[in-house]
């Protein structure tokens, strides 16, 4: 027996977004679903092949596969935003090399990466001096401290847990990323802290952490959600944790 059926627009009748995650991130889509819940919006994913190391030369081989991870977003109708989750991965091919990678298939979306969305978020926030906490290796920590300075942030105080694999980075305790925030954020030289890395996980303590240090703090999944809901033109107030959330 065939049933008839009428046709709609589908789950994303108003906006759609599309996030290529690496193959290795455990984290980005638990915090993430609790910022982009949204009815107005449809949320789709994609993954991108990433090596189990974090090094200069396993983050720049994912320019090549960026395109064919974005062909992977559905194309039914065009994407308003999509955004590739990888801070590390967006400062070494580059912010601009992503855009154009996944513009090749969503030729019409408005883009962003973690790196991008930090310093939109500073800049919302009026913070120029950071403190910086990373759970890289110096190589990645240097490249992507060289990418805020020369966007015209000055970095005043740095820690970083110096690990290249991602598993373990998935699994350094909440804890840990707090108590680095607070050992970092206590320098008089810095007016926020950013926690660089979509594998860390930051959301259950930001808020303490900005009420221990009396600052803001700045993480790559919270300014990334952030950014995917301002370029979508969706509310971001009271959407996630921290100041940012609340300008």
């Amino acid at each position: 027996m065939k049933l008839p059926f009428t046709l709609d627009q589908g789950a994303g009748a108003r906006t759609i977004i599309g996030v290529i995650l690496l193959q290795s991130d455990e984290t980005l889509e638990a915090e993430l679903r609790t910022v982009l819940d949204d009815e107005r919006l449809a949320l789709y994913h994609a993954r991108i092949p990433s090596a189990a190391d974090v090094t200069p030369e396993t983050l720049n081989r994912m320019a090549r596969d960026l395109p064919r991870a974005a062909a992977l977003l559905p194309t039914a109708r065009p994407l308003d935003v999509v955004g590739y989750s990888c801070t590390s991965g967006a400062t070494i091919i580059g912010p601009d090399r992503v855009a154009a990678a996944i513009r090749k298939v969503h030729s019409g979306a408005r883009t962003t990466d973690p790196i991008t969305a930090a310093m939109a978020a500073c800049r919302r926030l009026g913070v120029g001096k950071l403190g910086f906490v990373t759970p890289y290796v110096a190589e990645v920590s240097m490249a992507i401290r060289r990418k805020l300075e020369g966007n015209g942030f000055a970095i005043g105080a740095f820690g970083s847990f110096e690990q290249c694999e991602e598993a373990v980075v998935a699994r350094i305790s909440a804890r840990s990323v707090d108590d680095a925030i607070r050992t970092v954020g206590v320098a008089a030289e810095v007016d926020a802290v950013f926690v660089s890395c979509t594998n860390l996980r930051s959301f259950d303590i930001i808020d303490r952490a900005e009420a221990a240090i009396g600052k803001p703090v700045i993480t790559s999944n919270q300014a990334f959600a952030w950014h995917l809901l301002e370029l979508a033109g969706l509310p971001t107030r009271s959407k996630g944790p921290g100041k940012l959330f609340r300008v």
